[in-house]
């Protein structure tokens, strides 16, 4: 079967309907969330930018995103949880889109008739967030952590344009990824899945270490994460290719209640291992969607249980 690799990058990098193609309009984003204005400084270059080593200047610049872009007002993390980049969130979901409509005649299917699985939402509940405000789509969550699964609750009850749009269901057993995480009569369009990216917390720590150099910051031993990030949503044992090998394996049993799984794939490496698995439990379509955020590349690989004729009766069963 062949690996395709559809949706190419726009030159910048991003998808061509991303609203974070452009450089950060500081002045405008402080006007929707004035509270960062007290991050906003001069650069070497003369350009305002932000301390992008300081977890408060990246968690207000994301609030203030939220705001200015998507309308939402109440968002904030308990201390240490990850904080997620949004343009390239944003891109995961503008390619998820783009591979529902080649089922749908090409026409991007909205509204809340398309249900989207989130593995691990996060407190941040990004997905969700970006999904329902840009294409009016509603979710289910699953998480480990009771903190998490109630601050991403909260996010959706203080954001009237967010209400209604996410239920969330705590994972009981750490192993299981898709497991117990749906009922058998539930059907979902997607899955989407940011998978722990480390193996240890060592290697974890020297991630952050790089990224530190890499924006000429001074490493220290004890580095502080600009994005933070408890243990396990950083890393797990055996990593990110140990865990999609467990949700590859976990979506069989589930090939008739979600149209397309997917998950985002940091590491290359790790593809071949991936597309092989997936063919070996009889996948029936596959696809690669390549993602570029500046310097960073990154995909996510979806498959499906479904034939392209399937597909389509799904289309025209569920969303017109």
């Amino acid at each position: 079967m062949p690996h395709k690799k559809t949706f190419p990058a726009a030159k910048s990098g991003l998808h061509p309907r991303n609203q974070h193609r452009e450089r950060y309009d500081f002045p405008a984003l402080i006007a929707s969330h004035p509270t960062l204005q007290a991050f906003v400084r001069p650069n070497p270059h003369g350009d305002l930018s932000v301390d992008f080593a300081d977890p408060a200047a990246v968690k207000t610049l994301n609030a203030a995103l939220l705001a200015h872009f998507y309308a939402i007002r109440a968002w904030d993390l308990p201390p240490g949880y990850l904080c997620p980049p949004i343009p390239g969130r944003a891109d995961y979901l503008h390619n998820l889109a783009d591979l529902l409509a080649t089922s749908n005649r090409g026409t991007l299917p909205r509204g809340e008739k398309v249900r989207g699985l989130d593995i691990g939402c996060g407190a941040n509940a990004i997905y969700p967030m970006l999904g329902h405000t840009l294409y009016g789509w509603n979710f289910v969550g699953t998480e480990i952590d009771q903190t998490a699964l109630l601050n991403a609750e909260k996010i959706f009850a203080d954001n009237a344009n967010l209400a209604g749009a996410l239920e969330m269901r705590q994972q009981t057993h750490p192993d299981d990824i898709l497991a117990g995480a749906i009922n058998s009569n539930e059907y979902f369009e997607f899955t989407l899945c940011n998978p722990p990216f480390h193996a240890s917390a060592e290697e974890a720590a020297a991630g952050s270490q790089r990224k530190l150099r890499n924006i000429g910051k001074e490493v220290t031993e004890k580095p502080l994460l600009n994005f933070e990030g408890l243990g396990h949503e950083l890393w797990c044992e055996g990593g990110e290719r140990e865990f999609i090998r467990q949700m590859i394996s976990q979506s069989r049993p589930l090939a008739d209640n979600i149209l397309w799984f997917s998950t985002l794939v940091s590491k290359q490496d790790n593809l071949p291992q991936i597309y092989a698995q997936i063919e070996r439990i009889g996948a029936r379509n596959m696809r690669t969607l390549d993602m570029a955020q500046g310097q960073k590349i990154s995909r996510a690989v979806a498959w499906s249980f479904y034939s392209t004729a399937d597909m389509e009766r799904w289309a025209r069963s569920r969303w017109r």
